[in-house]
Order: C-alpha cells, then structure tokens, then sequence
C-alpha cells in the first residue's frame, strides 16, 4: 500500500497505525501527487491511500493520471472535506471509495480489505 498525504505526520501516524495489522503492508510514502506517481510506477502497490487536497498535483488528477497507468490499483480517497463536490471529484477520478480522515481505524481496514478483493 502506498500512503499520499501531504501532512507528514498523518502519513506517519497512518503507517503506525496500519502497521498493527499483519496482513497490510505500507510499501510507500509520498507527499503529493507527482512523488505517489513515481513511487507507483516503482512500488507497484495494489491500494495507494491518496488525499484529495494537496500541493503540487492534488489527488483527484493524481488519481485519474495513477490509473491510466495502472488500471488494477485500488485507491481510497481520504479527506476532511465532506460535501457533496469533494466526493464527486474524488470518486469520479476512479477512486474505489471516499472516506472522511476521521473515520475509525477499523472502517479504514475494512474499505483496504475490500478493495483488495476487489483488484
């Protein structure tokens, strides 16, 4: 899994976190769209956690670039934005789901899993 965030610390606090569990492994960090780019094309990780808002190449366009390349990769859209247009934007780049930055460790786990499968 690849994590994208441009908030080094929710990055690292998201690997620590996600670390816990031993069947998910964090592969990789980037800090906007342009390094989770060349770090996918590297990586190749089946899931990339990508935020939507961030410097550089925000996560809606990294998304849609991503899965040009790599149409089998899953990505989850995080966010703190929860309105109707941010949604639209991230799930109509190709994300397999969108979630709020404040949802439970286990809902995270469980929308991972579930785009796994779905690869």
């Amino acid at each position: 899994m690849l994590l994208v965030d441009d908030q080094d610390l929710y990055r690292e606090g998201l690997r620590t976190l996600l670390s816990t569990r031993p069947d998910l492994e964090v592969v990789g960090e980037a800090g906007n769209g342009e390094e989770a780019l060349r770090l996918a094309a590297a990586l190749q990780p089946d899931v990339v956690l990508m935020d939507l808002r961030m410097p550089v190449m925000d996560g809606a366009t990294t998304t849609h670039r991503l899965l040009g390349q790599r149409p089998t990769c899953r990505v989850i859209m995080l966010s703190t934005f929860d309105d109707a247009d941010s949604r639209a934007q991230g799930l109509n780049a190709g994300a397999t789901s969108y979630l709020l930055k404040d949802t439970s460790l286990e809902d995270l786990v469980k929308a991972i899993r579930a785009a796994v499968c779905a690869a």
